[in-house]
């Protein structure tokens, strides 16, 4: 089984990271883009064609599935990279995890890039899954960057920043850029008020790795014989794990993981 993901940097680690978990016997093909990152100021067109450089590939190495692990991306991307590879090539888009969050009965705030939000695509989810629930949208600008290039003092700066927008009185967080995963923790510690209990935070990694491997008729076997077959392309050029995603932990779960061509 393989499992290809794409994103313009290091945003694609978490989806990886769970993958593995549902199933450590999948070989993954992860495929980004750090030479044109970021993708969010790009035009939509712009956008799309990166995306689908990164898709076409990750195609080439006959993957199974194909997740695009971005917000931004699946935004403005996905009908076009569903057109050219499905039905052969099952594509998994992601989904700021807005109905679960507001299921708690809110309020709730959404932080995202700023080209997600307030974007068409987001307000109709919150219009669809969120009536009758305070929501508020966090446009959370340069996190995704700091996160990309490991810059533990950009990130503070970011998360405070974004913190101090956020209302106090949450029940819940959405994690609209698949980059904030990878330092949830910090996050939730800035957003925590005192005295009261532990804010619930909502990612998409679990639920977009669950939705590749539906997609392909395979069910989760977390006792799978461990697989250490992974594939990295860096802007269509196979290459190792960037050292920046070994700060965090989703990278280095992978590290055991070579990078022999297929």
């Amino acid at each position: 089984m393989k499992i290809a993901l794409i994103d313009s940097g290091l945003g694609l680690l978490p989806a990886a990271a769970a993958v593995r978990r549902l199933r450590p016997d999948a070989s993954l093909i992860l495929s980004s883009d750090p030479r044109s990152m970021p993708w969010g100021p790009r035009t939509p067109e712009d956008l799309t064609a990166h995306a689908i450089a990164c898709a076409r590939a990750a195609a080439e190495h006959r993957p199974d599935a194909l997740i695009v692990a971005c917000n931004t991306a699946s935004v403005h991307a996905l009908p076009a990279l569903r057109a050219e590879f499905e039905p052969g090539l099952p594509v998994i888009g992601t989904v700021p995890a807005i109905k679960p969050a507001t299921a708690t009965g809110g309020p709730v705030a959404i932080w995202a890039t700023p080209a997600t939000t307030g974007s068409a695509y987001q307000r109709d989810l919150i219009a669809r899954f969120a009536d009758g629930v305070v929501t508020t949208e966090v446009a959370c600008p340069g996190l995704a960057d700091a996160v990309e290039r490991a810059d533990e003092h950009a990130i503070d700066e970011a998360i405070a920043a974004a913190a101090g927008r956020t209302p106090e009185d949450l029940g819940a967080l959405v994690l609209g850029c698949t980059h904030y995963e990878l330092v949830a923790q910090r996050i939730q510690a800035a957003v925590q008020q005192p005295q009261r209990p532990p804010l619930a935070l909502y990612g998409s990694a679990g639920a977009v790795a669950a939705q590749a491997l539906r997609r392909i008729g395979a069910e989760p076997d977390p006792d799978a014989a461990p697989s250490d077959r992974l594939t990295v392309i860096l802007s269509g050029d196979e290459a190792a794990l960037p050292a920046a995603a070994l700060v965090y932990a989703e990278g280095r779960s992978l590290t055991a993981a070579s990078t022999a061509p297929r």
